[in-house]
């Protein structure tokens, strides 16, 4: 017996489109589930927008404002894809109305935003998760077991880049993505929150920090109409940019490991440059977005002049066979959104978590103020619990 289970997406840009992709598809892949999600609602203040959604997805209904989501009885799970400044309030208006929440990240603009979500979500004892969707990709999953097994020794080290140049060009759109009261702390929460929950996924809690930051795009033009994604602007009047474009951040964990985080979003020549490397004692792993299917491993009693092998991750690694059926047919990061929303839907048909928490979303945030903090100070800063 299958269950039908009420969703909507709140926030229809690109992340809300790949969301309501994922529940179309996790059935496809994941046919056990005892859940079928049903598209009933999406809420977007754009104007047109929510309408073209509903004809091109199958969502039964629309609205401009999310509280007519909220207020919806036939609503049981939603999706929160709204922008940042939007997360804490929509997230614990979900909550207390009783729908289970599948948040992006990074949660609100601060830890305290994404406490408040967290804290709402247990009080209504409803499910939440988090979009950290680079932690579901098999080879990491395969990295994480490895590391936690000691194939690779004690780890000692891991260095995370997320180089990107989406916000490279001058002429790109002054939106809510680059001011501090909406957007929060630029590339942070955008590029390295991914980065600080690949680090805490891998080698634990982390501890202290210390960073630095900077903006290499400093004007942006105002947009004269709704924007979508990184558009360009013409025409706007030019606004200042008021949070970070780069960050670089030392990293110490609980467990003695030290740590390198590097994030841009104004990189020309970088195209999704995310990546993970891994030292332990006694060898080492690496893995690259790009080729997300691979996973470098090094191991060994040498120490010195090992040899590096690729490994092709296959069925029985992380979720790859819901997917494909032999090792090395690649799977994309759409594909993660929807392991994402399997372990969702799991959760809320089981009534546990599975996958990214909101408590994970919490003490990454914390780590995300601390570097904010030593950005300011110039001084190693102790992560708050």
């Amino acid at each position: 017996m299958v269950d039908t289970l009420g969703v909507a997406v709140v926030g229809f840009g690109w992340m809300g489109r790949v969301h309501t992709q994922a529940y179309a598809r996790v059935r496809h892949h994941f046919p056990r589930l005892p859940l079928r999600p049903e598209l009933v609602a999406v809420a977007d203040e754009v104007p047109g927008r929510a309408e073209q959604a509903a004809e091109q997805f199958g969502f039964a209904g629309t609205a401009r404002d999310w509280r007519e989501v909220a207020a919806d009885p036939r609503v049981q799970a939603v999706s929160i894809t709204a922008p940042n400044f939007l997360h804490r309030e929509i997230g614990v208006a979900m909550a207390e109305a009783g729908k289970h929440v599948w948040i992006e990240k990074p949660v609100g603009l601060t830890a305290d935003d994404a406490r408040a979500v967290a804290d709402a979500v247990a009080a209504a004892g409803v499910q939440g998760a988090v979009g950290f969707n680079y932690r579901n990709a098999p080879a990491l999953e395969t990295a994480r077991w490895l590391i936690a097994t000691e194939r690779i020794g004690t780890p000692t080290h891991v260095r995370i880049r997320l180089l990107s140049d989406y916000a490279a060009d001058p002429a790109g759109a002054l939106t809510w993505r680059y001011e501090r009261e909406r957007g929060g702390s630029g590339v942070l929460g955008d590029l390295a929150s991914h980065g600080v929950d690949l680090a805490r996924y891998l080698l634990g809690e982390i501890t202290s920090v210390t960073a630095e930051t900077a903006v290499f795009v400093p004007e942006r033009a105002r947009p004269t109409g709704a924007t979508t994604g990184h558009g360009l602007a013409s025409g706007g009047e030019p606004g200042p940019v008021e949070n970070e474009d780069y960050v670089s951040c030392l990293l110490r964990f609980a467990s003695g490991a030290r740590g390198v985080l590097e994030a841009c979003r104004v990189f020309v020549g970088e195209q999704n440059n995310y990546g993970v490397e891994v030292h332990g004692t006694k060898g080492a792993l690496s893995w690259d977005f790009r080729r997300m299917n691979e996973l470098g491993v090094c191991r060994g009693d040498r120490y010195q002049d090992m040899p590096v092998s690729t490994v092709f991750v296959g069925p029985g690694e992380g979720e790859y066979d819901a997917f494909q059926p032999v090792s090395a047919n690649a799977m994309g990061y759409d594909d993660l959104k929807v392991v994402e929303a399997y372990r969702f839907l799991r959760s809320v048909a089981e009534g546990r978590p599975h996958g990214t928490t909101l408590t994970d979303a919490v003490r990454g945030a914390a780590v995300l103020d601390a570097m904010a903090r030593s950005a300011q100070s110039g001084a190693w800063v102790t992560v708050e619990p």
